[in-house]
């Protein structure tokens, strides 16, 4: 294949920051970007270096390869299946849809087109996530037993617009922050979730029904119980994630985030040791490994059928939260 030639769905934020420089960084070619706004998809595409600003999919499709989603959640689902009619490969951002048949149909949709599909979940690049599934692998813990994710930040200002604003769109922290933890556990421990409990909090970031906070419990297909801490409201708290086994424990710290740092500790009878950590750029991993995929050269990171099974933790959650039960995860795919 010769330069992948890529079209931005959404002048988004985690566009310019994170996903156009790691496309051009791994060979790729930023080619369009799509707004609805034509003034937004000017400056922005002026802004970034990009030669077009169009606002419509069939103006965006032209000449390219790939298409990178990063549109409210609710439009996803129609956006992903033009370029899948159009013959384009998709880098989706999460969750896929609001629905999970609709995300179910995004993936046949892709797989009925042959076209590589993504799911933008990059915390499973870390290489701090990556070494403690490599340690889990190798039977350093044990058994796993338990788990727990703590993902509390704070949503900068510049971020608080449509996430907790607007229902329709599928706002709230679980949708947005919950549905990593889903696929950051089920990459780590190498298991499935059945079911889950969990509250919510409106602590008054998030506008009228649109939480802002989130606790809860989710257990494995293996027996194993794995809490998670989530927020748009917490300005001071460390991110973390640990797996405790029947043989020892892994400590990650500061690793749920964007960038590549954080530190796991193993913790066994024999003490305390740190593990070597193979720090890169997250975005930068996942499309190496998407370019790769394009070429017909393994699978992309986090694929599509990925998106829908942490998808479908996550609304299991909001569930459980509605109803005060503990709530089955659907299988997914």
């Amino acid at each position: 294949m010769t330069k992948p030639r890529w079209a931005l769905i959404g002048a988004s934020t985690i566009a310019r920051e994170w996903v156009a420089p790691a496309i051009r960084e791994t060979g790729g070619e930023i080619a369009v970007v799509m707004s609805s706004s034509p003034e937004r998809a000017r400056a922005y595409a002026e802004e970034t270096g990009i030669p077009r600003g169009v606002t419509t999919l069939g103006a965006a499709f032209e000449g390219v390869d790939a298409v990178y989603v990063s549109t409210t959640n609710e439009l996803h689902r129609e956006q992903v299946l033009a370029a899948a009619a159009a013959g384009k490969h998709v880098l989706c951002e999460k969750p896929l849809a609001l629905d999970l048949e609709e995300a179910r149909g995004m993936v046949a949709a892709c797989d009925a087109a042959g076209v590589v599909m993504a799911t933008n979940h990059h915390l499973r690049n870390a290489g701090t996530h990556r070494a403690m599934r490599a340690a889990i692998e190798a039977g350093r813990i044990g058994r796993p037993l338990f788990a727990r994710v703590f993902h509390a930040v704070y949503l900068p200002a510049h971020l608080q617009g449509w996430r907790i604003k607007d229902p329709r769109t599928g706002a709230g922290v679980v949708l947005d922050i919950t549905v990593h933890d889903a696929d950051t556990l089920r990459f780590v421990l190498g298991d499935e979730p059945e079911a889950v409990s969990a509250m919510v909090q409106h602590a008054g970031m998030g506008g009228e029904g649109i939480e802002d906070g989130v606790m809860g419990v989710v257990r494995f297909r293996s027996g194993l119980l794995a809490q998670f801490h989530d927020a748009f409201t917490t300005a001071h708290a460390r991110t973390g994630f640990e797996v405790h086994g029947t043989e020892g424990s892994l400590v990650g710290v500061d690793c749920m985030t964007q960038k590549p740092v954080g530190t796991v500790m193993l913790r066994t009878a024999a003490g305390e040791e740190a593990l070597p950590i193979e720090h890169e750029n997250l975005y930068v991993r996942g499309l190496t490994a998407f370019h790769a995929a394009m070429r017909g050269e393994g699978a992309p990171s986090a694929s599509g059928v990925d998106g829908v099974r942490s998808m479908a933790l996550a609304i299991a959650a909001l569930e459980a939260a509605r109803t005060g039960r503990e709530t089955a995860v659907e299988p997914g795919i």
